[in-house]
């Protein structure tokens, strides 16, 4: 039982409390840049996800049989970059065949998901947090589901903006900068929640 609230508490924890956007300031590229449509934020959202889990799989059977085991700790940042671009270069080709429209919707953000820090950031947090695989999957996942809600959020203000009066000197990045700070204080009220969760589940 005491795994399954485990489970929980990372699970609310990576999507509300240490949100990767709001909290680690990871993943701002494509936060910033995909927000004209909220079809296209959960297009993002989804590839972002795939790559995420995927790459933490791959990463962590990485570093624990291959990096570890022959001494090659040192190359981990390399050799996860490595792992992250050929990752997206196959979503980048399902995403053609699959959904050529999605694909032509992402255009350049998709790319840049190999720049994308929130995918390495997490692969290494993982194993700096010493989860084992399962758990360290499960940490990725919930952290895809926390870098989607914030995106899909942000685009939905976005969207929202476009139908008011902006003063001029505030349009464009501006209200966006502005926009994501007060996204940013408002996640901040989840500040605890994990504590008050462990504390209410005797952990």
């Amino acid at each position: 039982m005491e795994t399954v609230y485990q489970y929980l508490i990372v699970f609310i924890t990576a999507i509300f409390v240490n949100n990767v956007v709001f909290s680690h300031i990871l993943g701002i590229c494509p936060f910033l840049g995909v927000y004209k449509k909220i079809d296209t934020a959960l297009g993002m959202s989804g590839a972002v996800a795939f790559v995420l889990v995927l790459a933490t799989l791959v990463t962590y059977l990485l570093q624990y049989y291959v990096l570890v085991p022959f001494g090659l700790a040192y190359m981990q940042t390399i050799a996860f970059i490595l792992v992250i671009a050929a990752l997206v270069q196959l979503v980048e080709i399902i995403l053609k065949k699959v959904s050529p429209a999605l694909y032509q919707a992402l255009g350049v953000f998709l790319p840049l998901i190999t720049t994308n820090c929130a995918v390495l950031g997490v692969a290494i947090l993982v194993i700096q947090k010493e989860f084992d695989l399962v758990l360290g999957v499960w940490y990725a996942l919930s952290t895809a589901l926390g870098f989607g809600l914030a995106l899909v959020v942000f685009t939905g203000i976005r969207e929202q903006l476009n139908l008011v009066a902006i003063p001029k000197g505030m349009r464009g990045m501006s209200i966006a900068l502005i926009t994501a700070g007060l996204l940013s204080m408002a996640f901040m009220g989840f500040s605890g929640v994990d504590n008050g969760l462990k504390a209410f589940l005797g952990l």
